[in-house]
C-alpha cells in the first residue's frame, strides 16, 4: 500500500467520543450541571455555541466608570426601542451589552409572556452575574398554601437549605448576616463596602 492509499482509521473513536451525559449551554444552569456530573465520575460534555471568553482582553469596559461611556451607562433610545427584551435584563447596561444578543438575533414565537434572554459565550450569561443573590425563605415556600393562589410548594426553605450552602460555598456570594427570616442567612464572603449615603442611612438615628 503506498501513500496515496493509505486511510487513517480512528479505532477508539467510539470510546473517545461517547459520554455518560451531554450538557447544552455553559451557563450558570449547564456550567453547574457540567460541574456536579464531573464531580459524580460522568464522563461529561458540555456543548457551547458561544465564543470563549479570555480575560482582561473580552471586558472592554472593566476599568471605566460610567461618565467615561458613551451614554453615561444606559443605551440610546432607538437601542431600547429596538430592544425591548434584553434591555430589562438585570445586569444590563453600555459596560455590559456586548454580552448580551441583541432581540432581532435570536427572535421566537411568544405563547404567553416568557422573556427569554442570552448571551453566546462560555458562561452564558453568568459572565454579568453580580454576586449577589438572596435565598427564598419559608414565606415563598409557604405563599401559595397561605395565600390561596396556585398549587402548594411540596418543599419547604428547610429542605432546599443545605443546598443552598453547597452552591454558595462554590460560587462566592457577598453578604451580611441580619438574623432576617424573609431573607435567611447564607454562606457569605464580606459585603461590598457601603458608600458615604448608605453610611449614613444605617446608622442610627
Amino acid at each position: 500500500m503506498n501513500d496515496s492509499t493509505k486511510v487513517n482509521i480512528n479505532a477508539k473513536a467510539k470510546a473517545l467520543h461517547t459520554y455518560d451525559a451531554i450538557v447544552i449551554g455553559s451557563g450558570i444552569s449547564g456550567g453547574w450541571a457540567a460541574k456536579e456530573l464531573c464531580e459524580s465520575g460522568l464522563k461529561t460534555i458540555v456543548l457551547e455555541r458561544g465564543r470563549n471568553i479570555e480575560h482582561l482582553k473580552d471586558y472592554p469596559t472593566m476599568t471605566k466608570a460610567p461618565w467615561e461611556l458613551e451614554h453615561r451607562g444606559r443605551m440610546s433610545y432607538q437601542f431600547y426601542k429596538d430592544n425591548p427584551l434584553i434591555s430589562k435584563a438585570a445586569g444590563f447596561g453600555e459596560d455590559t451589552a456586548h454580552f448580551f444578543i441583541k432581540d432581532d438575533d435570536h427572535p421566537y414565537v411568544q405563547e404567553k409572556p416568557f422573556d427569554w434572554i442570552r448571551g453566546y459565550q462560555v458562561g452564558g450569561k453568568s459572565i454579568i452575574w453580580g454576586r449577589a443573590c438572596q435565598r427564598w425563605s419559608n414565606y415563598e415556600f409557604e405563599a401559595p398554601a397561605k395565600l390561596g393562589y396556585g398549587h402548594d410548594w411540596p418543599i419547604r426553605y428547610d429542605d432546599v437549605a443545605p443546598w443552598y450552602s453547597h452552591a454558595e460555598k462554590f460560587i462566592g456570594v457577598c453578604g451580611n448576616k441580619d438574623g432576617v427570616d424573609s431573607m435567611p442567612d447564607g454562606e457569605f464572603l464580606p459585603p461590598y463596602e457601603f458608600n458615604c449615603v448608605e453610611r449614613h442611612l444605617r446608622s442610627p438615628i
